[in-house]
């Protein structure tokens, strides 16, 4: 007993040791930003988030950076895009650098190995800019709380913007692992009760180049049904299994296409499919508010470019964390989770709320049709509309 005693003793000792004591008055509040920024071309998703959190920063607090007499410090670390790595530069950002927050990362995969640090040491963690419903499931914790969209409105939104009824007809092609799966399984559940019917799901090992077998499957699936015939793709990895697929001439059958958008140097790539309807989390000429027009002005002027959908996505969160350690009696974690369960702020988007039973933020989508203009460089999603957070029912993940 005595031995346990001291054990116990010397693991307070190495914590208290470890994890300094809250910020007090006038003291800085470190954030620190774990993503990947070298090992994958992912990294471009990256250096959107962290320009996004630095503008959002800037927006928020008047250019001051310092809120409620606390100067904000930025710690950037880089997970490599490894699970190994952002565990360990984690826990070393809220330990040996006195992190309170952190925000990260860009693969679902390496954020799922993050959570458990949050808890470990009681500091809070926000997921911007990974996707996977997950995230904010089971496995996650009290400390998680989740900026960035999810899987399943994803494909809510998706589902929405076909406007499915009983002469809807889908067949869809997804990559076979959780990702993918986890997509298609959302995107039938906004389906139910709509009237339409998925005829077929088919799926492709990561990294398939060669599509022409399931193209013919799909097509077949689809060619003889009267109503309203859709492929809808659903793949994050390489391939171009659009462009593939159109290569086959699916127009013969009357076949359409869907997809979610993507970020700008990807969009010429869409110049292949006008009038192509699908959702997607951001495009900087769809949102019209005061927030929204700054970034755009200010991204315009310093970059000569328009933020993209991870800059957004970082600005969001960095206004989050603003608006929770203004609001907040203190800097305590206990008193930042409760003022954040719950919390309404605007963004780019427009407002979002943290769910209090997982900490998902709630949020709108937006129904998009490509339009090809030869003036410019990349294929327009021009909105049709802005699909609002409560016409979509995403599940709640995790129970607190």
């Amino acid at each position: 007993m005595k031995l346990m005693k001291r054990a116990v003793a010397a693991f307070s000792f190495a914590v208290s040791m470890t994890v300094p004591a809250v910020a007090q008055d006038g003291d800085p509040v470190k954030i620190a930003l774990i993503h990947g920024m070298s090992g994958s071309s992912f990294e471009a998703f990256s250096k959107q988030m962290h320009t996004g959190f630095e503008m959002g920063l800037e927006y928020a607090t008047d250019g001051t950076n310092v809120v409620n007499g606390h100067p904000i410090e930025i710690i950037k670390k880089d997970s490599q895009f490894k699970p190994d790595v952002a565990r360990a530069v984690l826990a070393e950002a809220y330990g040996d650098d006195g992190a309170l927050i952190a925000i990260g990362g860009t693969s679902s995969g390496v954020t799922q190995g993050m959570l458990p640090i949050a808890e470990e040491y009681e500091r809070l963690l926000i997921v911007e800019p990974a996707v996977a419903d997950s995230l904010t499931g089971p496995d996650s914790n009290r400390y998680v709380f989740k900026t960035s969209r999810n899987s399943s409105m994803d494909m809510q939104a998706q589902a929405l913007a076909l406007q499915p009824d009983e002469n809807l007809y889908v067949a869809t092609l997804a990559e076979d692992y959780a990702f993918g799966r986890d997509g298609i399984e959302a995107f039938k559940a906004a389906l139910d009760g709509s009237g339409a019917t998925v005829v077929t799901e088919e799926y492709v090992p990561q990294g398939t180049t060669d599509f022409t077998a399931v193209g013919e499957r799909l097509f077949n699936s689809l060619k003889d049904k009267e109503g309203r015939k859709v492929i809808l793709i659903y793949i994050a990895g390489g391939g171009d299994a659009p462009g593939k697929l159109q290569a086959m001439d699916p127009s013969r059958f009357d076949i359409e296409m869907s997809m979610g958008g993507h970020i700008l140097p990807v969009l010429p790539t869409y110049k292949r499919f006008p009038g192509l309807e699908g959702a997607v989390y951001y495009y900087y000429e769809a949102f019209d508010n005061e927030i929204n027009n700054w970034l755009v002005e200010e991204h315009l002027a310093r970059f000569d470019s328009p933020p993209d959908f991870f800059t957004a996505g970082g600005m969001a969160s960095a206004l989050a964390v603003v608006k929770a350690i203004e609001e907040s009696p203190s800097l305590d974690i206990e008193d930042l989770i409760t003022t954040m369960e719950g919390m309404s702020w605007d963004t780019p988007k427009g407002p979002m709320t943290f769910r209090p039973e997982d900490h998902q933020a709630l949020q709108s989508m937006l129904h998009f049709k490509i339009r090809v203009d030869d003036d410019v460089e990349w294929a327009i999603p021009e909105k049709v509309r802005i699909i609002e957070a409560d016409e979509m029912d995403i599940p709640i993940g995790r129970e607190n």
